[in-house]
């Protein structure tokens, strides 16, 4: 798969620009503008989380499919999770947001590691 060809760094920059894309877009989308506290509070907990399932599941070091989707799962899910954890705020919306980070971080991820991986051959 030409998307876990990349180099570490490479791959490393790909998953985090996919990810604050997604971040970015949502608060664009829902907010209407961005701030320091906003990336804060939703960037910070699906990023650090993303990177922190990457480094347990070796997806930088060993990367495979199974490594990336089990980073994908449990990163988004536990960035989403410590994201309602900072907002102090748990409801239906946090399931549904869930639902959505999901859809849409693979689709950046998958986006951004193909983009990353053309420009560098």
């Amino acid at each position: 798969m030409r998307i876990l060809r990349l180099g570490h760094r490479t791959a490393v920059a790909a998953d985090v620009i996919a990810l604050v894309v997604f971040v970015t877009i949502g608060l664009l989308t829902h907010h209407g503008d961005v701030s320091a506290a906003d990336y804060a509070r939703d960037a910070i907990p699906i990023v650090g989380c993303w990177l922190l399932a990457g480094g347990t599941f070796d997806l930088y070091k060993h990367p495979r499919p199974r490594s990336l989707v089990a980073t994908w799962l449990t990163g988004v899910t536990a960035g989403v999770l410590v994201r309602a954890l900072v907002r102090w705020h748990f409801d239906g919306g946090d399931g549904v947001f869930l639902l959505v980070a999901l859809c849409f971080t693979l689709l950046f991820v998958a986006a951004a590691r193909l983009a990353a991986s053309v420009v560098r051959t």
